[in-house]
């Protein structure tokens, strides 16, 4: 799988500097938002290779990220490069129900302790439409988008009653390849989508994302779409499989 992965990037950026943009017009959008998303899995705080994976809902119950999203975006010609950025931070407390082994402490059954992970994700893609009717009553963009997803996780149990406080952290770099399309019904009126995946190792990454764009007026209008995330990393003593899902909404300027 990873050695056809690799043949279709490496295929995909010679046809990139061998192509001419083609009629599209050029196009700067900045987006910002507000997401909302829901998480569920397990974490472990693998040092020394112990370590106990914590149920996020069944053992602290972490709360929903309700949190900012932002993202720019230049079209020129068939090509169109985007960067990203939303930060993640979910929390949630209760009575260890079991003993728990994080970052080599054990944090016992009927203590009560609090959870934090922050995760600040970082996205920038590259896609190339091979499909770009813009000269159709509705406009039709379908091609394939590598990306770069940077995923900083931070992960924390701490109990004040027994004056215990662990942190791990990994920062972890994924390439991604997958497909982004678009198609506008109207001038005012657009839906878009894109996934990308990734799997390697111990780790694998999916971001797949749908969103309707309304624009009543030029240059402003409103976005709102439903993101999802699975995301399983497994290194530098940090252990994270967990799914996020969502929706968010927003504004945005193109012009």
């Amino acid at each position: 799988m990873m050695r056809f992965a690799y043949s279709t990037l490496a295929l995909s950026l010679v046809l990139l500097l061998a192509a001419i943009p083609a009629t599209a017009d050029e196009l700067i959008s900045v987006k910002g938002g507000y997401l909302v998303l829901s998480p569920s899995g397990q974490f472990a705080g693998n040092t020394g290779g112990t370590g106990t994976r914590i149920d996020m809902e069944k053992d602290l119950n972490l709360d929903d990220s309700k949190n900012i999203t932002l993202e720019a975006a230049l079209q020129l010609g068939n090509f169109r490069l985007s960067a990203g950025y939303m930060p993640l931070r979910f929390s949630g407390d209760g009575v260890l129900q079991r003993d728990i082994v994080f970052n080599n402490t054990l944090f016992e059954e009927n203590v009560q302790a609090r959870s934090d992970v922050d995760i600040d994700f970082y996205d920038v893609g590259l896609t190339w439409y091979l499909i770009n009717f813009d000269n159709l009553p509705v406009r039709i963009q379908l091609g394939p988008e590598i990306a770069v997803k940077v995923v900083d996780a931070d992960l924390s149990l701490t109990s004040p009653q027994a004056g215990q406080s662990e942190r791990v952290s990994v920062t972890a770099p994924l390439p991604t390849i997958g497909a982004r399309a678009r198609i506008a019904l109207a001038d005012f009126l657009g839906v878009a989508a894109r996934i990308g995946y990734i799997e390697y190792a111990d780790n694998s990454f999916l971001d797949a994302d749908v969103q309707v764009e309304f624009s009543p007026v030029p240059f402003f209008g409103a976005f709102a779409g439903y993101r999802h995330f699975e995301l399983q990393i497994d290194e530098n003593d940090v252990y994270l499989d967990t799914q996020l899902v969502g929706p968010y909404a927003g504004l945005f300027l193109r012009f």
